[in-house]
């Protein structure tokens, strides 16, 4: 655009030297507002920012756009110094620099906000993959013939020795495998509804183990109504039974609590079996990449020699109401 212009200055200047006039004028501009724009990003990261960021980014590349080429010009000798400050040659095209401050600004933000958008679809992606893997893990480990055996010979020994609590122990079996089917596809569930699906799996248990396992629950109501992955709780109780001995003469005692107000912990006693079963993979891991795809939460583990602690982070969801309170604060000086 400089090129073209045919100014006062440009007519007295041989073809080579306007190319070269131009080229320095188009180097230091974009390369301006490039690091303008760039800098701006950094401190307006977030997708929900866009909007501000476009306004204040249109701004300050509009204002670098009027008054750089000024002192390009006088940096080359081409105006003096009383000619740049007078009013009419400080806005000298400052239409054709407000195009181009919204044409570099709008190249460079398009591409960020579509890398963005990218991201957040791989995202989505890796977590409904991830979803899906948990669904068939969690499923093969609850319908194994392992479990339904276990399950299937305490029930028919209940028949024979007591009815009423058979009853009761296929109603709760019909309610562990319900639950499964039904939050399977979910991202989170309230933790009351987790920890009651919990409790009917620890009493399916403990008709197994009867006197050598004891989960005790201890979770105020106020907590209960925050989130957390579905079956998370399940398959923590799982493998502190699958890994660590369980007898009589060492019985296992698992606690679950809240920690800090922010974490939920499953603590158990350390005494691993010399041999473990077959691993299905629905353990920690699986609880770790799926807290990962929840927004990068941390799964801490910590094991001394008598027990071993997975935290666990509750979630707390937003009302719209609230989330837009909350973006309205982000936007303060705070």
């Amino acid at each position: 655009m400089t090129f073209i212009i045919k100014d006062h200055e440009h007519k007295e200047q041989s073809f080579l030297m306007n190319v070269l006039i131009s080229t320095i004028f188009t180097a230091v501009l974009w390369n301006g507002a490039m690091a303008i724009i760039f800098t701006l990003r950094d401190w307006m990261p977030e997708v929900s920012q866009t909007s501000k960021r476009l306004l204040v980014t249109y701004l300050f590349v509009t204002l670098f756009m009027i008054i750089c080429p000024n002192l390009i010009r006088l940096g080359l000798g081409i105006s003096t110094w009383t000619e740049i400050i007078q009013f009419k040659t400080i806005f000298s095209h400052s239409e054709i620099n407000m195009v181009v401050a919204f044409m570099v600004s709008s190249i460079y933000e398009g591409a960020y906000f579509f890398g963005k958008w990218k991201e957040s679809f791989a995202l989505a992606e890796k977590f409904r993959n991830q979803q899906i893997r948990t669904q068939f893990e969690v499923l093969q480990n609850q319908m194994s013939p392992h479990f339904l055996f276990n399950s299937l010979n305490t029930l028919t020994t209940l028949i024979a020795e007591d009815q009423k609590t058979a009853i009761d122990f296929t109603q709760t079996l019909s309610e562990v495998y319900r639950y499964i089917l039904q939050n399977k596809e979910k991202e989170l569930v309230k933790l009351s509804e987790e920890l009651s699906f919990s409790k009917s799996y620890v009493y399916l248990l403990q008709m197994r183990y009867p006197e050598n396992l004891n989960v005790r629950f201890s979770i105020e109501a106020t907590h209960e109504e925050r989130y957390i992955a579905p079956l998370t709780l399940q398959m923590l109780i799982e493998n502190a039974i699958k890994h660590n001995v369980i007898s009589k003469t060492d019985p296992l005692q698992i606690d679950i609590y809240v920690e800090k107000d922010k974490v939920l912990v499953v603590k158990n006693n350390l005494q691993l079996k010399n041999t473990l079963e077959k691993s299905t993979k629905t353990g920690l891991a699986n609880i770790r990449k799926r807290y990962e795809y929840l927004g990068q939460r941390q799964i801490d583990v910590i094991t001394s020699q008598k027990n071993y602690m997975v935290a666990v982070p509750l979630i707390e969801m937003l009302t719209e109401l609230e989330f837009a309170k909350e973006l309205a604060y982000e936007g303060t000086d705070h």
